[in-house]
């Protein structure tokens, strides 16, 4: 049976565009859905979904939407019947992969749409602003939507955009065969969620080792604040028994302002969901501020911090860490104690006193143990009784710190499960 590919359009302006990719997709032996989200007149091209019926399924009504001038209201209501109809195609089986094309204003619609679907389901976005990076992580988001760069804009068809055209297709088509639909765990193991990054590399793989060998999957997520966000929105759907937060540093990244920040609502999936959580204090050891050149243009983030005044770590010159002050990491143990007191589960946090990553520890470029010792004394103080504050005289990095993590961890879903 031939899979669908449905492609998103405005075919008022795009049309001969829609039809020239709409060609190119059925050539490769795939079926078409063609869903115009135009608000500005009537289509070039006929519609397998109307954009009455789109607007209809968002809550207006098309005739009102095309006298409106005002698109920044009307769009929304675009997005939103568009995202309805998808979910229904998909529902029905009708969407193996889903595509669209265009610049600014077409992408940051036709990515809303399809953030409205699951993780699994193919999502190619062809932008000539996908190699903006101020605009490429609102496109993106959480979500496993993939990003072509047309370079040239959409508009006519020509020996170069038929060109990204046929390769646009030909990778949808693609993804669209290989793909057997929405990600869904088949293991009958327990999952497992676990943060880490590069400066907790080597806990996270005994870590993880150890809880595969008790019997877990453990699912990781690299910490620089997309895939901590990502994890706790699976964390929401409730796909895990258990997290390992390894690396918990969006926290703090966002009470500062740095360049890996997970949002305002980061700790919180898992609490409100009552799975067993294992923290340490990984990432509050430092400030993600690149690039360096940031230091001599006179960025806010540089002055206001005095981090030209700190410890540096420049690995090159796009990665740069700042070492966190003694105030910093007490301000962030009180944010932490005000989340973690919201858990329906089981919490326990680890601090290992010898250094917090593998770049705190004593000789490394951010040692500073006067600044750490802050931590657990606010950390203990702010938290509810009932949550465990655990000092350990280790290294994050070392083998006896990941087994007490992994321990712990198994040892509190196993009390889950039998609860």
């Amino acid at each position: 049976m031939p899979k669908h590919i449905v492609i998103l359009s405005s075919l008022d302006t795009k049309g001969h565009e829609a039809k020239v990719l709409k060609t190119l997709i059925e050539a490769r032996g795939f079926k078409t859905i063609l869903v115009d989200m135009s608000i500005g007149g009537e289509p070039a091209l006929q519609p397998d979904v109307s954009s009455e019926e789109v607007a209809r399924l968002g809550g207006g009504n098309i005739r009102d939407i095309r006298a409106s001038r005002n698109t920044g209201q009307v769009t929304p209501i675009m997005v939103k019947g568009a995202s309805v109809k998808v979910q229904e195609l998909l529902a029905k089986g009708l969407l193996d992969g889903i595509i669209s094309f265009g610049g600014a204003s077409n992408t940051t619609s036709a990515t809303s749409v399809m953030k409205a679907l699951p993780f699994g389901v193919p999502k190619l976005m062809v932008s000539s602003t996908a190699s903006m990076p101020a605009y490429a992580a609102k496109y993106i988001g959480t979500k496993d939507i993939t990003m072509m760069h047309s370079v040239v804009d959409i508009s006519g068809i020509n020996d170069l955009t038929k060109a990204v055209l046929e390769r646009a297709a030909g990778g949808i088509c693609g993804m669209a065969a290989a793909s057997s639909g929405p990600v869904k765990p088949v293991s009958t193991a327990p999952l497992i969620a676990m943060t880490t990054f590069k400066f907790a590399e080597e806990c996270g793989q005994h870590a993880m080792a150890l809880l595969e060998k008790k019997g877990y999957t453990v699912i990781p997520f690299h910490a620089q604040g997309i895939g901590d966000s990502a994890m706790e929105e699976l964390i929401e759907q409730g796909l895990f028994h258990g997290v390992l937060d390894l690396v918990p540093a969006g926290v703090i990244e966002e009470l500062l302002g740095g360049n890996r920040t997970a949002g305002p609502h980061r700790l919180e999936a898992a609490g409100k969901a009552g799975v067993p959580q294992v923290y340490t204090p990984c990432g509050f050891d430092m400030l993600s501020c690149g690039p360096l050149g940031r230091r001599e243009s006179g960025d806010p983030l540089w002055t206001n911090l005095r981090l030209a005044e700190r410890k540096i770590f420049i690995p090159d010159e796009f990665r740069v860490q700042a070492r966190t002050s003694g105030d910093e990491v007490r301000k962030v143990a009180e944010v932490i104690g005000r989340k973690l007191n919201e858990s329906k589960g089981p919490v326990k946090f680890f601090i290992p006193t010898k250094g917090w990553s593998s770049i705190s520890t004593q000789g490394a470029d951010l040692h500073e143990p006067s600044a750490d010792a802050l931590f657990a004394p606010a950390l203990k103080k702010s938290l509810r009784s009932g949550i465990e504050v655990c000092e350990l005289p280790m290294e994050l990095n070392s083998p006896e710190f990941a087994e007490v993590l992994a321990t712990a961890l198994d040892g509190m879903i196993k009390e889950s499960l039998r609860g």
